[in-house]
């Protein structure tokens, strides 16, 4: 091809890129269009997408993302043995780059710009006192109490989730649930009738950050970390497609998770769902109460839960490595501020504040 036909070339690809560019700054920054977005079109780019990916048994979005830093590393080696110039080579990375960047707004990303689940649910933020924390504590407690309590008196072990039985119990049982509240806790359908969760490809490296599972965006799928322990992995499981389902923030995915997991059921997926909030629980509590109430609302958690929190925490520890998952905080929790999420990773624990507000909504309707 001569320099004109390559020049044509470069022109059409740098001119789709910019209009690419220009919708999605118009998607995240106009009012009402990240709504939009959310609701009538991303569900049908997620719905050809992860149809494509559910096909393969792994994660095509952490092989793409793999390749995508194998290439970017070795490109410039390869094309400056071709004798390329160093300018060209920064302009061919800055442009793949730029690509990466719309791909990922396009079919997932612009759902950061949808309002939040109080204003899409018309809920008004109950003001966090310790009287509104602790009437929603003190019912937590006994529900959560309860729910290990049905789960033992039941007998059985906890199902591995990851078996073909398991698994395609827990992927009924989420995708159905997701399906009864969709309507009325304004998050979008399961996408597929069966979702195939992958396994992380990068399981004990995830682990040394701290991460339990994570969305795909570049195709529409959801992954979890296959050193999930057994008891946990249908809150996790359910929080990831979650995110598959349109919702970025980390709050709204643990909202959801506890909505559907809580009520399934089945008493091991309904416990690992009040149990996936525990720890924020009591994050907040301790805020929240002196020490005497702190206290005292402890000592109500069935003594076993409190054993397993720990070891849970034991479990983890282990695997966890402190330089390489604070230098992940520090990118998640600036990646989370660049899309609208301004507490960053604080962002997770604001699950008990969306649970208080939607919960004293319902009960003011009731009376």
């Amino acid at each position: 091809m001569n320099r004109r036909g390559i020049t044509l070339a470069l022109v059409v690809r740098v001119s789709i890129l910019l209009l690419f560019f220009i919708i999605v700054v118009l998607f995240r920054n106009l009012d009402g269009w990240g709504d939009y977005y959310a609701q009538n079109i991303y569900p049908s780019i997620a719905l050809v997408l992860s149809s494509i990916s559910n096909i393969f048994p792994f994660s095509v979005g952490d092989l793409f993302i793999l390749l995508s830093i194998l290439a970017l590393i070795a490109y410039p080696f390869l094309a400056r043995r071709k004798g390329r110039r160093w300018k060209i080579i920064v302009l061919h990375e800055v442009e793949y780059l730029a690509w990466v960047y719309v791909w990922f707004y396009m079919v997932w990303g612009l759902n950061y710009s949808q309002r939040g689940l109080l204003e899409r649910l018309n809920v008004e933020p109950l003001t966090f006192s310790e009287e509104a924390f602790m009437e929603f504590a003190e019912d937590y407690v006994a529900e959560l109490n309860g729910s290990y309590q049905d789960m033992i008196d039941n007998g059985g072990e906890t199902p591995m989730w990851r078996g073909s039985q398991g698994g395609d119990l827990l992927m009924a049982e989420v995708v159905g649930q997701y399906h009864a509240i969709s309507s009325e806790l304004a998050i979008n359908p399961p996408l597929l009738k069966s979702p195939h969760v992958k396994s992380m490809l990068f399981s004990p490296l995830s682990s040394m950050v701290g991460v339990s599972g994570s969305m795909a965006p570049f195709f529409c799928e959801f992954t979890v970390n296959s050193d999930v322990l057994p008891l946990d992995y249908p809150a996790t499981y359910t929080h990831e497609m979650a995110h598959q389902l349109g919702i970025t923030s980390e709050a709204e995915a643990n909202f959801y998770a506890y909505q559907v997991c809580t009520l399934s059921q089945n008493r091991h997926i309904r416990f690992s769902g009040y149990n996936s909030i525990l720890l924020y629980m009591l994050g907040n509590a301790r805020s929240i109460l002196d020490k005497e109430q702190y206290k005292k609302l402890y000592e109500t958690i069935d003594p076993q839960i409190i054993v397993i929190a720990q070891e849970r925490s034991k479990y983890w520890r282990e695997k966890y490595s402190s330089l390489l998952g604070a230098a992940q905080n520090y990118i998640y929790n600036a990646y989370l501020k660049s899309n609208n999420i301004g507490s960053g990773v604080k962002n997770y624990s604001e699950v008990i504040g969306l649970l208080i507000s939607v919960e004293g909504k319902k009960k003011a309707f009731s009376n």
